[in-house]
């Protein structure tokens, strides 16, 4: 019961805070609304009496006002649903925000490295559609209890052991209340198993990855994990199910029995002649009611229940995410121009909820203007460590050092704003083109003259030029009739976008061309370079680039070779090449295999 206090009284704040005016309106309508029932009764049985002792104009008269009360109750609550439901709209918009808040609040992107975290967002989004009907179950609650009080006043004056009859209900609402915990609890138990089942889905049907699997013949295979993880929750929801029916069914039986008792009471009251036909009346009418209250009132509190669990698990994200810090005057500046060197010190990382270094204690510097390729085998480091220099990552320990001041002394969201990027697993925003690319820069986003700027950079004009609407051609089918592109548009499209900083000072590529052939990856480095000179004259741009190709790592002015997260060497092309280590023997390895 304290969940159901707790999640009503949360979304009546809720509704507080997001429209005063339709909650006030829709608690208006709905007490009008369902104290028109009661009333009703009240001058049914006044109507019965009158009939029978011969008072036709009275019982006219009644019969009249009952007519208008019962239409008074539907219109009530007619115009009180469409209040709240404007109101449950509102609320459920405002609690996506929130969650989104707390997925996206952070500059940084560890926790999504963290697998309750995940778990937890598939059972909050799995309930936000239901916040709306939770409102209105938290609202006709209250008309319900405000109902039964009447109720009970009403019935207490035919004979004071009615008034008991509501307050029969109760055990039949602890039941119904355990019983939803029973099946919540099989929804957590089975949540992992859910995210699989949805994720085989995604699988079978996706056509990055549909492809593959019929090539390899896996179709059954996938099919066949898809229905066990999805038995394990359909069997473990059912027997939840089952249970939860017995438990509610028990206490309505119990209800069914005060019920029976009450009848029994106002029929024994009309054979000795101390209730009259219109109370007999007055209290079938109103017992038919307080039944009909209960069913609802049962329904009603599995449903805020939900709710509750909703809140509850948004507090469990947030818990689980790291704080957002308070906004405090920073202690440094972000300078305009960088004049000496981005700089890791001591680096070491690790990710949330491990203990095994990824990073071990890394230090290297990478003079203002120039540009750095880092390489080395894969699981060697090179995507955290790039991730660490964006700034999406803290260092477990160590510093990173813009011109000598550390991140963490830096507004980090101005610090990322002067980050140009293009990684591996680029988005495919499923948008308008120029929202596509204008994300880049979101305030340029309407500036043609700067989108084509940038998509001239990235030669996709004569892509673009080929979509039907141009710059407000719809791409992919996510939601629309859009144009599917190539993954070679798609990236070009990618590199546009980072192209949208116009005032780099760090430009980024975590090996963007590992799906591309050498002329085109050498093609997407020319395009690149071309900009990131630019950047390195005007700004003195850092370039950080990772790749596999030797023969595109050998432009760098600074190559840094990774080795089990660590730097192990580091130095020109021609430097590593005489010092016969870890970079001669890579670099000889994949020249023998192209010279084979």
């Amino acid at each position: 019961m304290r969940s159901i206090w707790t999640s009503a009284s949360y979304l009546l704040a809720l509704g507080w805070r997001t429209s005063r005016r339709r909650l006030v309106v829709s608690v208006v309508l709905l007490a009008v609304g369902h104290l028109s029932a009661p009333v009703a009764a009240i001058m049914l049985g006044a109507f019965s009496e009158a009939a029978l002792s011969g008072r036709t104009a009275q019982a006219v008269t009644l019969s009249v006002g009952i007519a208008l009360v019962l239409v008074l109750d539907l219109t009530m609550t007619h115009f009180a649903h469409l209040t709240y439901y404007e109101l449950g709209q509102l609320e459920q918009l405002a609690l996506t925000e929130e969650v989104a808040s707390v997925v996206n609040g952070r500059p940084g992107i560890e926790v999504h490295d963290d697998p309750r975290f995940s778990e937890t967002l598939t059972m909050v989004t799995d309930r936000l559609l239901q916040v709306r009907a939770a409102l209105e179950a938290a609202l006709l609650l209250g008309g319900a209890v405000l109902q039964g009080l009447l109720t009970a006043a009403v019935l207490a004056s035919v004979d004071p052991w009615l008034a008991l009859l509501p307050l029969a209900a109760v055990p039949a609402v602890l039941a119904s209340t355990r019983a939803q915990r029973v099946v919540d609890e099989a929804r957590t138990a089975t949540a992992s198993h859910l995210q699989l089942a949805r994720h085989l889905v995604d699988l079978g049907t996706t056509a990055a990855s549909a492809k593959e699997i019929r090539l390899f013949g896996v179709q059954d295979a996938v099919v066949d994990r898809h229905r066990r993880a999805w038995r394990t929750v359909s069997d473990r929801l059912t027997a939840a199910q089952f249970r939860s029916a017995l438990l509610r069914a028990g206490g309505q039986l119990g209800f069914a029995a005060a019920y029976g008792v009450a009848i029994w009471l106002v029929l024994r009251g009309a054979v000795s002649g101390a209730v009259g036909i219109g109370q007999v009346v007055l209290t079938l009418t109103l017992s038919v009611q307080v039944g009909g209250q209960v069913a609802t009132t049962l329904g009603l509190l599995g449903k805020l229940q939900n709710a509750g669990l909703v809140v509850e698990l948004i507090a469990r994200l947030r818990s689980i995410a790291p704080p957002v810090p308070e906004p405090v005057t920073p202690a440094a500046t972000l300078p305009a121009v960088l004049r000496g060197e981005i700089r890791l010190e001591g680096v070491s990382f690790a990710y949330p909820g491990t203990d095994r270094l990824i990073l071990d204690d890394v230090s290297l510097s990478i003079p203002a203007g120039s540009t750095a390729a880092l390489v080395g085998e894969n699981g060697a480091g090179k995507s955290t460590l790039v991730k660490l220099v964006c700034g999406l990552y803290r260092p477990t320990s160590g510093r990173v050092l813009v011109d000598g001041t550390d991140l963490r002394e830096l507004p980090l969201e101005q610090w990322q704003a002067r980050v140009a990027t293009l990684f591996q697993d680029f988005a495919r925003f499923e948008l308008l083109l120029r929202e596509n690319v204008g994300v880049g820069r979101v305030d340029a986003m309407e500036d043609d003259d700067q989108l084509w700027r940038a998509l001239d950079a990235a030669r996709a004009r004569p892509m673009v030029s080929t979509l039907p609407g141009g710059l407000d051609s719809l791409l992919g089918h996510a939601y629309g009739d859009g144009s599917e592109l190539s993954g070679g548009q798609w990236q070009s499209l990618g590199l546009a976008r980072s192209l949208m900083r116009a005032d780099p000072l760090l430009l980024l590529l975590d090996e963007p061309a590992a799906a591309l052939d050498a002329a085109a990856e050498h093609a997407l480095f020319e395009r690149f370079a071309a900009n990131s000179a630019a950047a390195g004259t005007a700004n003195g741009a850092v370039t950080l680039f990772v790749s596999h190709r030797f023969s595109t790592v050998r432009l760098a002015q600074q190559i840094i070779v990774l080795d089990g997260g660590r730097v192990v060497e580091t130095g020109t092309h021609d430097t590593l090449m005489a010092g016969r280590g870890v970079y001669q023997e890579m670099f000889t390895l994949q020249a023998d295999a192209y010279g084979r």
